[in-house]
């Protein structure tokens, strides 16, 4: 996902998530063609990084995804977010059916 983000390929983009995708973000609610449809202006992440990445199978064909992103918009400052990705595989492909990212917050005492 994020080199489609990054190389703005849309197609790639497309090919990815599940027709029933959902993503929560902190600006709200998207769907499949929300995700896609921002790529038609081209990339929206320069670079990027994934740390800390843990997967959890919760069946043979779903798995959810958990880590640390950093990221720079074209032209921006780096930005973080803690992703959570669910991944179900569809017809023998891997397919992104739901995406939540949370800005990092205060520390819990």
């Amino acid at each position: 996902m994020w080199v489609a983000l990054r190389d703005g390929d849309q197609g790639l983009d497309e090919q990815l998530l599940a027709d029933d995708f959902l993503g929560v973000y902190p600006t709200g609610f998207a769907a499949k063609s929300d995700h896609s449809g921002q790529l038609g202006a081209g990339p929206t992440v320069e670079s990027f990084s994934i740390d800390v990445p843990v997967l959890k199978v919760l069946t043979d064909d779903d798995v959810l995804l958990v880590y640390d992103a950093e990221y720079c918009r074209p032209g921006g400052r780096p930005e973080r977010m803690y992703v959570s990705s669910l991944w179900c595989r569809r017809d023998g492909m891997w397919r992104n059916v739901f995406s939540q990212d949370t800005p990092p917050g205060d520390p819990v005492p």
